[in-house]
């Protein structure tokens, strides 16, 4: 089945349908969407990392969970495939999907659906519209949702994820000196590191392409990325897709703050769920480097992050702690997302 879930597309598929072993697992994957070459002619992929993404789905055995989800990003012009990280737009789609498949029974005209996320371990619960029995996609049944970089508007799907296991502060420090840059280093689902933009010598409100063709700039994030990928005791990301990297601006459509998100060499022309819940964490914890750039609001949980095409409102609440000294955690994160089914029927890999 294709989906779009939040401002991505996907190939979503139950584990039964593929291989169970990574290796022919993967190959077949490059194959169905048409890698390595850079415009994915000869396959479902859309010639970029947010359009040559996959969601394998089965039931899940953990009894805090109702069905479990791999993501797998599939490289363009490269045979990678990598299961590195997690994906919080593809996330909207997997509840969907689950219904669609039989995996779940709706439950009424609200279906929730507990998923634990694969790559990390770490759990979601998603909420949508299942009027009658069947998914609505399109919001008829309450109101639409509208999300920045997608024409339209469609159902909503409520995701809320309850506190990781990990530190949020990976490397134990509010602040780090990364290959001569000051950055903060955060883990709210997605491994990010926080710069501002004004430290690498941009104003962070660059078209993503201007930014992409920047190879000094490169070339800094670089040192940056693998640098800081070791502190985060993520070792040799050389050839991983994390962790991100975040540059931080002021916000100039009256949101929280503006970014651009680099995947890893990739300028995203919006930005990931777990990214925006990683970088509006990071952005509530005293002393990180968002301070001075960001407007944090004073009251309530939600946050506006604004991206290059638009913006993405994500709820964060830091825990609160009994000693001073005690490190930061967070309590709650929730998004509003929208998915909605594209295609369902049979793809024809290209021969092996």
């Amino acid at each position: 089945m294709l989906m779009r879930g939040g401002t991505s597309k996907g190939a979503y598929f139950l584990a039964a349908d593929l291989p169970a072993e990574p290796a022919p697992r993967d190959a077949l994957l490059l194959r169905i969407m048409g890698s390595p070459d850079p415009r994915q002619i000869d396959g479902l992929g859309g010639a970029h990392p947010l359009t040559s993404k996959v969601a394998v789905v089965s039931v899940s055995d953990d009894p805090e969970a109702d069905v479990d989800y791999l993501f797998l990003q599939v490289g363009v012009d490269k045979p990678e495939v990598s299961d590195r990280q997690n994906c919080g737009n593809l996330l909207a789609g997997v509840g969907p999907f689950a219904v669609e498949r039989g995996l779940v029974a709706p439950g009424g005209d609200r279906t929730s659906v507990r998923i634990r996320m694969l790559n990390t371990g770490d759990l979601a619960v998603a909420r949508f519209p299942t009027p009658g029995g069947s998914v609505d996609y399109s919001g008829s049944a309450e109101v639409a949702a509208k999300i920045s970089g997608v024409p339209g508007s469609a159902a909503p799907v409520v995701i809320e994820f309850p506190p990781g296991t990990g530190p949020l502060l990976p490397t134990g420090r509010v602040r780090d000196l990364v290959a001569g840059t000051w950055v903060t280093c955060v883990n709210n689902g997605m491994p990010t590191v926080l710069i501002a933009a004004s430290s690498l010598g941009v104003t962070g409100y660059e078209e993503p392409a201007d930014l992409e063709a920047d190879r000094q700039l490169a070339e800094r994030l670089r040192e940056i990325r693998l640098e800081a990928g070791q502190l985060m005791g993520l070792g040799d990301v050389e050839h991983t897709t994390v962790p991100k990297l975040s540059l931080l601006a002021r916000p100039s459509g009256g949101g929280a703050v503006m970014t651009r998100t680099f995947i890893p060499v990739r300028c995203h022309t919006s930005i990931g769920v777990l990214g925006a819940a990683s970088v509006a964490a990071g952005l509530r914890i005293e002393g990180g480097v968002g301070e001075g750039v960001a407007r944090v609001p004073e009251h309530g949980d939600r946050m506006r992050v604004e991206h290059p095409t638009g913006f993405l409102d994500i709820e964060t609440a830091l825990a609160e702690t009994a000693r001073a000294d005690a490190p930061p955690a967070v309590r709650r994160t929730a998004v509003v997302r929208t998915a909605r089914k594209i295609f369902d029927g049979t793809v024809f890999p290209r021969p092996a």
